[in-house]
């Protein structure tokens, strides 16, 4: 794929959005062999054919933001497939600080992230050049772009989503996961007291244990500097008579009458000295003979001083062979290293103290209710702000699916009172009314396709104004609505892009036609092979491409007319 990018600028609506995705980069994704394509700030489209590749761009940005990697999205023939997004991130709260913990921050204000497919299956992630986890590209992610894919308004049928989107809007996410939490550390405190209820027997006899353990352990007084020092009075005591005789012997050897090294090392320097006094340069040699007889004299007089001071003390041998023997005996009963024995004298009081804390009943019973209180407290209000926050969220969608041709019908956030759960006190359920005269019910039995789509673009105009991030991105949510209701959806996305990045593929005219920029998605074929091109559009390419997208393929000039009052009017 080749991008061909316009100097043409949209007109004046575009805003100045410094937090956005810059550019995106592909290489042998799918049907493209090679993109670089611009981002601008506000509200851009992509359209083309069916079948032209206009998702690629989307599932390409997907897998960057840490999406799974399939082996398919490698083009036939290439080794691998390679995704590149540039981001400016100067305004996006948390992101910076996020980079710096994590260590992977880079250039101030631009995050460069990059994910490599290989053919065989193997994906790696970096950001901003180094090396990174598809986990940690989706964190990030999480704060850089909202998806809402073309069927993305099919899991507002889940309860878990439902609940989510009503958190969201009540600005209590945080709140919700604090709750759970709490939750989970509630019901562990219930599940240690029983447990400790019900094994109450096997606990008495495990600290029995563990405290002999311990008063073994503990009488030894082990340290290792001490076993060291212990090792090396026993291997000293052990070969004392050994010591003696050897040091006495090379004693002897030095320092006999005439045969000693001694005494025919001073008749040798007594006849070099005479040479010495006949030629000069034989002075050097003298000096080291009479510098090695010193040596030696001195090594005679240590050695006959350590042969003094041996011990040849059996009881001291005897306590030092017990001292060995003990720590040694109490390392095989536990199966240890001498030199393990501190850690498990540590792990063995641990151990007790815990057995002792789960001895006392009385206290996990009063660490439960304690525990109990704070999810009591926490999920009470967050009952409150979403009760508080369910009827706003609902009149706010219902203002929109007003103007989606659902001029009576009605969206309703009820919330029922259940027993305790990480997710609170009460179930959510989206309810709507399609139509005027009919009653809420439940959003998963009312509502058609056609109307659950308009429905989903209706809670994401709504929620993206809550939304943290800054690139808003709509693949097809505007499939099965035509005529009228389209240009309200156009004029909708373009509102969201006066204040974000918006990028929206699109098959309808009406919407393509409020955009700030539009780009156009063909599929040709290079080398006997299906490869997919991208074009900047400038107005003139934009008023033939609003004409395809609404009068088919048999363009005349009527329908560019119609096609360049659209655009002038958008």
């Amino acid at each position: 794929m080749a991008a061909f990018l316009s100097p043409w600028r949209a007109d004046a609506r575009a805003p100045a959005i410094a937090d956005m995705l810059r550019a995106l980069t592909l290489s042998d994704f799918v049907l493209v062999d090679h993109l670089a394509l611009d981002f601008e700030p506000g509200f851009s489209v992509l359209t083309g054919e069916t079948g032209a590749g206009k998702s690629i761009l989307l599932d390409a940005l997907s897998l960057v933001l840490g999406a799974r990697a399939e082996t398919g999205v490698v083009r036939e023939g290439a080794a691998r497939a390679e995704v590149a997004a540039e981001f400016d991130i100067a305004g996006i709260a948390g992101v910076t600080d996020w980079l710096e913990e994590s260590g992977l921050d880079g250039e101030d204000d631009v995050l460069l992230l990059r994910r490599v497919v290989e053919a065989s299956g193997r994906s790696r992630a970096f950001v901003n050049g180094r090396p990174a986890t598809a986990q940690q590209l989706q964190a990030v992610g999480e704060k850089l772009v909202d998806i809402h894919g073309q069927h993305a308004h099919y899991s507002l049928l889940k309860a878990a989503e439902q609940r989510r989107l009503l958190d969201a809007w009540a600005g209590c996410l945080e709140l919700a996961s604090d709750t759970a939490r709490a939750f989970r550390a509630w019901r562990e405190a219930v599940a240690e007291r029983e447990h400790a209820e019900r094994h109450a027997g096997e606990a008495d006899a495990e600290r029995e244990r563990l405290a002999w353990t311990e008063r073994e352990l503990a009488a030894l007084e082990f340290s290792p500097e001490g076993w060291a020092e212990a090792q090396d009075t026993h291997r000293r005591l052990a070969h004392a008579a050994e010591l003696l005789a050897g040091a006495r012997a090379v004693c002897d050897q030095l320092e006999a009458d005439e045969a000693g090294i001694l005494a025919r090392l001073r008749v040798a320097r007594g006849e070099l000295a005479e040479l010495a006094g006949i030629d000069a340069s034989l002075s050097e040699p003298l000096a080291l003979m009479a510098g090695a007889t010193d040596g030696l004299n001195e090594v005679a007089r240590d050695l006959s001083r350590y042969a003094d001071r041996v011990d040849l003390d059996p009881q001291a041998l005897e306590q030092a062979e017990a001292r060995v023997a003990t720590v040694q005996a109490a390392a095989r009963k536990y199966r240890l290293r001498p030199e393990d024995i501190p850690d498990h004298l540590r792990e063995t009081r641990e151990r007790l103290a815990r057995l002792g804390a789960a001895a006392d009943l009385d206290g996990l019973a009063r660490r439960e209710a304690g525990l109990a209180a704070d999810y009591d407290r926490l999920a009470r209000d967050l009952g409150r702000r979403r009760a508080a926050s369910a009827a706003e969220l609902a009149r706010a969608v219902t203002a929109v699916m007003r103007q989606l041709a659902m001029k009576g019908g009605a969206f309703a956030v009820a919330l029922t009172p259940r027993e305790a759960a990480a997710h609170g006190l009460e179930e959510i359920e989206f309810q709507v009314a399609p139509h005027a005269g009919q009653g809420v019910k439940p959003l998963a039995r009312t509502a058609s396709g056609g109307e659950l789509s308009r429905i989903g673009l209706a809670l994401q105009t709504v929620l993206s104004g809550v939304s943290g991030a800054p690139t808003l991105v709509f693949d097809e949510v505007d499939a099965g609505i035509g005529g009228g209701v389209a240009e309200i959806v156009g004029r909708l996305l373009a509102g969201l892009g006066g204040g974000r990045q918006v990028l929206c593929v699109t098959h309808l005219a009406q919407v393509a036609a409020r955009a700030d920029h539009h780009y156009r998605v063909s599929k040709g074929e290079r080398d006997g092979r299906a490869v997919s091109a991208v074009i900047r559009l400038d107005r003139d390419g934009r008023v033939e491409e609003l004409a395809r997208m609404a009068g088919g393929v048999e363009i005349s000039d009527a329908t560019r007319a119609h096609a360049a009052r659209m655009l002038e009017g958008g």
